[in-house]
């Protein structure tokens, strides 16, 4: 009876690791189908992993650790630089959306490629940026594409990110996964303080755009916003004005849908992150991409505050507080001339269908 028991026990073992290997198989699969991938360093892979989210042909972003040899590493013996491993993301793209070179300029408008020490904040060599190539032609077009950069003028410095074959990549723990998703406010917390948002403005100015090709969020020309807005609506987002409390669009506003920048139309607030905050303005506990609010030290008034503006549209939204309820304590309070209402049922014909997923559809 006993050797029986074993002999099912095994055998049950031996069936459960056979679908296991099948089911991982079958994800391998899904991942690689009709797509390529691009291996890319460039520093927190929290920012890089982010942005290439948002560009579209991008099925997916994977952050990990890559270029060094000791097995398996764990996201601490990285951040030692003493694993040899660079922090980077694997990018599955669509080629018949995105092409690899157009992957490398979304890459070169997210970093400092003539930092060979590190990355903004983050410094040494487990932080710098490289372009891990997976064949010949994606060398060939790296290499093409750093001789252009250099080429461009656009820096004083010359570019230092190194173009390396692929070695093996290692996913990072799952909490890194998304992590800007997943901790939004340490993460906006954080880009704020590094500096690269700033480096990337100084250097791109309004060519920042273009990490999000196809989606056309962008700041029209002052002429053409001056017959856009409305004369509050241009006051609030140029001038960084206020509208009145309670006497205003969206403050008591409770149908379900999300709110994007009246400017660029870059999507900011959802109604799922709308509370009532008493202060009769647009309160929301976070962003639904939080990379698209920029958040600056406000002086005005003889005091300190937290402004929030737009990355692509450049508006005055308003003000950040930390008193807002659970799950981030925070309050987004918004001037509702500087958004833009698309409900639930008028999204997906108005180009914003990604986003119904907020609504569990």
């Amino acid at each position: 009876m006993k050797k029986a028991r074993l002999i099912l026990v095994m055998t049950l073992s031996i069936l459960g690791l056979v679908v296991l290997s099948n089911k991982m198989e079958a994800m391998m699969s899904d991942r690689s189908e009709n797509l390529e991938v691009a291996t890319l360093a460039g520093g927190c892979f929290w920012c890089v992993e982010s942005d290439f989210e948002k560009v579209e042909g991008v099925s997916e972003v994977v952050s990990g650790y890559t270029g060094g040899e000791m097995p398996d590493p764990s996201y601490k013996q990285v951040c030692s630089g003493t694993s040899g491993h660079l922090e980077a993301v694997q990018v599955f793209y669509d080629p018949e959306k995105i092409s690899y070179a157009e992957i490398l300029e979304v890459f070169w408008r997210q970093v400092d490629p003539t930092d060979p020490g590190g990355q903004f904040v983050d410094r040494g060599p487990q932080y710098a940026t490289a372009i891990f190539y997976h064949d010949d032609e994606q060398r060939r077009v790296a290499e093409e594409s750093k001789k252009n950069l250099d080429a461009s003028g656009r820096f004083d410095r010359p570019v230092a990110t190194e173009i390396r074959p692929i070695s093996e990549f290692y996913d990072a723990e799952e909490y890194h996964q998304d992590y800007y998703k997943k901790n939004p406010s340490h993460y906006m917390s954080y880009r704020t303080g590094s500096g690269r948002d700033q480096f990337i403005q100084n250097n791109w100015g309004d060519e920042k755009g273009d990490q999000s090709p196809g989606k056309g969020y962008a700041k029209p020309p002052d002429a053409e916003l001056k017959q856009k807005l409305t004369p509050l609506q241009y006051k609030v987002t140029q001038k960084e004005g206020t509208e009145p409390a309670f006497k205003n669009e969206y403050w008591d506003n409770k149908e379900e849908g999300i709110y994007v920048d009246i400017v660029s139309g870059e999507p900011l607030f959802s109604s799922r992150d709308k509370f009532e905050s008493g202060t009769g303005w647009p309160s929301f506990t976070r962003a639904i991409e939080p990379e698209n609010v920029i958040e600056k030290e406000d002086r005005s008034f003889f005091m300190s505050r937290t402004e929030v503006r737009s990355k692509h549209g450049d508006s005055h939204l308003g003000h950040l507080f930390p008193d807002g309820p659970a799950p981030t304590g925070m309050r987004y309070c918004i001037n509702s001339a500087s958004l833009r209402f698309i409900p639930k049922d008028e999204m997906e014909k108005e180009g914003y269908g990604e986003y119904l997923r907020i609504f569990g559809e």
